[in-house]
């Protein structure tokens, strides 16, 4: 007849193969917790880069009006007229030309810049997702694996 122990031990798999079911699961849950929060940080990191990118385009746009301010007056201090010199309204003009092509490229930069952390953020909450499924499979797999063992063992 067998002891108290060997009558047990079938109990005993079972209650561990559900105790490390219950561990997966928990396992899961904090690495899906975890992606979580790494998505928020990676969010939070691309609306400061949007502010930094739009930041720099009202820099560039402020240094433009500045810039064009000096200009002019040099120009005006120089004797000459503004409004028909075809040199000055041509420099002027490419002035223009080239601080809207760089607040362009600038405000392009950060539109990519968000879209590759919009996409991380994207692919982090997918890696939680899917290591919380892992980890329900794997429980569930504990739990009929453990099932199955005990099955075993009480015929």
């Amino acid at each position: 007849m067998p002891g108290p122990l060997a009558a047990a031990l079938p109990f005993i798999m079972l209650g561990a193969s559900a105790v490390s079911a219950m561990g997966q699961l928990q396992a899961g849950k904090a690495q899906q917790s975890a992606a979580q929060l790494n998505a928020f940080n990676i969010e939070t990191e691309r609306e400061r880069s949007k502010a930094e990118a739009r930041q720099r385009s009202n820099d560039r746009l402020e240094e433009y009006r500045s810039n064009m301010s000096a200009n002019i007056a040099s120009f005006a201090a120089s004797g000459r007229d503004i409004g028909t010199d075809r040199s000055v309204a041509a420099f002027l003009e490419r002035q223009k030309e080239i601080a809207a092509s760089d607040t362009a490229r600038s405000d392009f930069m950060g539109q990519a810049q968000a879209a590759k952390l919009t996409a991380e953020a994207a692919a982090t909450r997918a890696e939680g997702r899917a290591a919380m499924t892992a980890a329900k499979i794997g429980a569930f797999t504990s739990l009929a694996s453990g099932i199955y063992r005990y099955g075993q063992i009480k015929t």
